[in-house]
């Protein structure tokens, strides 16, 4: 599975994405710092939000094999760039979340990710689960299982198993 850095304002999403894409339960807690797990590198918003921290999510860039740049539906403005994406070597997907709330406008979002340079983006919600498995997929190497595959292979081994009894 392909390694991707989350990076996003404080409150769009990527600690609950994170959690989502680790087959966690969704619970709220501030990202006071860059955490690292086996796919994902979760990103404080202030980093993003903070000039000055911007080197830093650069920096960690290079531990990813690609970024995804998180964008709330509900966001009056974009924080990123024309053309951010530019300034990474990795591919740099985007990620819409929160369009499902009141106000939310994907549509909007799409296009600031499109101008910021990313070439493919996904419409998630961690809570339902939409978008998850084409994110999934997205991440997915040849010859990785998707945690869904993994559960049928399972499936299949116990039955056959049960089988020769």
């Amino acid at each position: 599975m392909k390694k991707i850095m989350l990076v996003g304002r404080s409150g769009s999403g990527k600690t609950t994405l994170t959690q989502a894409l680790k087959g966690q339960e969704i619970t709220y807690h501030k990202t006071q710092y860059i955490n690292r797990y086996d796919v994902v590198i979760d990103t404080p918003g202030e980093y993003i939000e903070t000039k000055m921290l911007g080197g830093a999510l650069a920096l960690y860039a290079y531990e990813a094999d690609l970024v995804g740049l998180l964008l709330s539906a509900t966001e009056p403005f974009s924080l990123y760039n024309p053309n951010i994406t530019s300034l990474v070597n990795r591919e740099v997907i985007g990620i819409i979340t929160q369009a499902d709330r009141p106000g939310a406008n994907p549509a909007l979002a799409r296009r600031w990710l499109e101008i910021a340079g990313c070439r493919s983006i996904f419409i998630v919600n961690p809570e339902t689960g939409e978008g998850i498995g084409e994110l999934f997929s997205h991440l997915k190497e040849e010859g990785d299982l998707l945690p869904w595959e993994k559960q049928d292979k399972t499936k299949i081994k116990t039955t056959k198993n049960k089988e020769n009894i």
